[in-house]
């Protein structure tokens, strides 16, 4: 529709480009399909790793590596991928993904004990990591700017519906069959795209001879510096941050390694990751907001549940099926949200995005320990829409003004970002949780004293209770209080969090004032923006 309005316009050159190459639609949505796979798998076991542990026997300080040693690796992927598609084409490089990911996927379901989970877990995610930024790259470059309105708002969607559902399928799999199926669900799927992507992507030539000046030295610090980053930010929370050994030579590397590979990055002829992207203020820009919608995205894909889980006692199932409704809110945002990326100013779409947020997380603060499915239903939704309002918008002003010679590293850089955001939401989200429960409960228990009559009432009332039915009242009674104020304080520290996540999302408009007008996403050109 966008491409007929700009046909008349343009040479009759251009307009040749117009037409589709079936071969590269076919090849597209097999690329979007893998990604899809590997953003899943991120959090398909989020929701049902109490299985995993009761099936591995594994303890509940090692059961949560299954998620970070996944995301670690991944994290240091996506940056790399750029490099790897310059040096073994993009055909090479998203059919060996795939297959690896299938592979390591039916490596996972045959995993016996807690090590080779988090072993096979560690491969799966650094080749699926491969799959990621070659989609958006691949949406850039082979597709003219008029048909962005139609390809911007799939890879938009994928990118954020995936981690959204993932705890609705693996809920749904993992009750229905067994955890297993987290990691055998991807072998019929993984097979198919590594099959279409090797027969159908020819979108550029392997550049093999680079191989000999690729920069080792750059691969191994950044590894060292994102790596241990995710794994300072990861385990922070739990092991009480610098306190810990662990943890604090973790940031020591992190910083070091991060020096080298900043200084190799500027200085080596041929990087392992082509920084000079940032000069492009936009594609800058774009990636600061990549970063926040990851701290909203993953983190509230990760606070929706610990609430329905620690407060509402729901198991993997039921808080699949209350989060299926940002999903859903999201899958019928992304058209719209297309058509409008033609015709409307992209920074006036991001405002209403981040407001939209906002709201969403705002309703969330007066969040007490009766709330439900009913609700949760208007935060979701306004979550679903403000999310996907956000993305096309940011996807097309960094990317969209990006040379295609740029375009694979950049969009491993972008990708990355939501990434590194995402993990160091998730941080925060656990340290404050943590924290201001400690505050709340500290606040709740002078409230609960001798000197209270309602709270004196309250006691007599339960231990009475209790004494008729045999028990040691008093003890039980004053055990019961203690939880209730404990619950009570859990549930304030999650107000504390949609309250400072409300107040980033509308700092963000301020953000988007410092944006240049980007051009127009229907016309024919798509090179201007700067």
């Amino acid at each position: 529709m966008a491409g007929s309005a700009t046909v008349g316009t343009i040479p009759a050159a251009p307009a040749a480009a117009e037409h589709m190459d079936p071969r590269k639609l076919i090849a597209f949505f097999a690329m979007v399909l893998g990604m899809f796979m590997s953003i899943l798998d991120i959090q398909i076991v989020s929701a049902s790793l109490a299985e995993i542990q009761a099936g591995l026997s594994a303890g509940s300080d090692e059961i949560g590596w299954v998620q970070t040693s996944y995301l670690i690796a991944e994290v240091i992927m996506i940056p790399l991928s750029g490099t790897l598609a310059r040096i073994v084409s993009t055909r090479y490089l998203f059919a060996a993904s795939a297959a690896g990911f299938t592979m390591a996927s039916a490596l996972c379901a045959t995993a016996t004990n807690i090590d080779q989970m988090i072993v096979y877990r560690a491969i799966q995610g650094f080749i699926g990591g491969g799959m990621i930024p070659s989609v958006f790259a691949a949406a850039f470059t082979i597709f003219p700017p008029s048909k962005r309105s139609i390809v911007s708002p799939i890879i938009g969607l994928i990118a954020t519906l995936a981690p959204t559902i993932g705890p609705t399928v693996g809920g749904y799999l993992s009750h229905a069959f067994s955890w297993h199926w987290l990691f055998l669900v991807n072998i019929v799927p993984g097979i198919i795209v590594t099959i279409v992507t090797w027969n159908f992507i020819d979108f550029d030539k392997p550049e093999f001879a680079l191989i000999k000046k690729f920069d080792w030295w750059g691969l191994l610090s950044m590894g060292v510096f994102l790596g241990a980053l995710e794994y300072v930010l990861e385990e922070g929370n739990s092991n009480d941050w610098f306190n810990d050994s662990y943890i604090f030579m973790g940031a020591i590397a992190s910083a070091i390694a991060a020096v080298v590979f900043f200084y190799r990055a500027f200085t080596v002829e041929f990087p392992v990751v082509d920084l000079r992207a940032f000069t492009n203020r936009n594609f800058a820009f774009g990636s600061v907001f990549s970063f926040v919608m990851g701290i909203g995205l993953y983190g509230l894909t990760y606070i929706y549940p610990v609430y329905l889980g620690r407060i509402r006692g729901y198991d993997s199932l039921m808080i699949g099926e209350t989060m299926f409704v940002s999903g859903l809110a999201m899958f019928f945002t992304a058209p719209i949200a297309g058509k409008l990326s033609t015709k409307m100013d992209l920074r006036l779409m991001m405002v209403i995005g981040f407001v939209s947020f906002a709201c969403g997380t705002y309703i969330m603060t007066h969040l007490t320990q009766d709330w439900d499915f009913y609700e949760l239903f208007i935060p979701q939704i306004f979550r679903g829409f403000g999310l996907m309002m956000c993305m096309v918008p940011i996807n097309n002003i960094a990317l969209g003004t990006m040379p295609p010679a740029r375009m694979r590293g950049a969009s491993g850089l972008f990708n990355l970002t939501r990434n590194l955001g995402g993990a160091v939401g998730l941080a925060i989200i656990n340290t404050v949780l943590t924290n201001r429960q400690d505050v709340h409960y500290e606040r709740l228990r002078e409230n609960v004293d001798w000197g209270n009559p309602a709270a004196i009432d309250q006691m007599n009332n339960m231990t009475a209770n209790f004494n008729t039915y045999g028990m040691d009242g008093a003890a039980v009674a004053i055990k019961q209080m203690v939880g209730l104020v404990t619950k009570q304080a859990i549930v304030l520290s999650f107000s504390d969090v949609f309250l400072m996540l409300t107040v980033l999302f509308l700092a963000m408009i301020f953000g988007v004032l410092m944006l240049d007008k980007p051009a127009p996403q229907g016309g024919g050109g798509g090179g201007g923006g700067h």
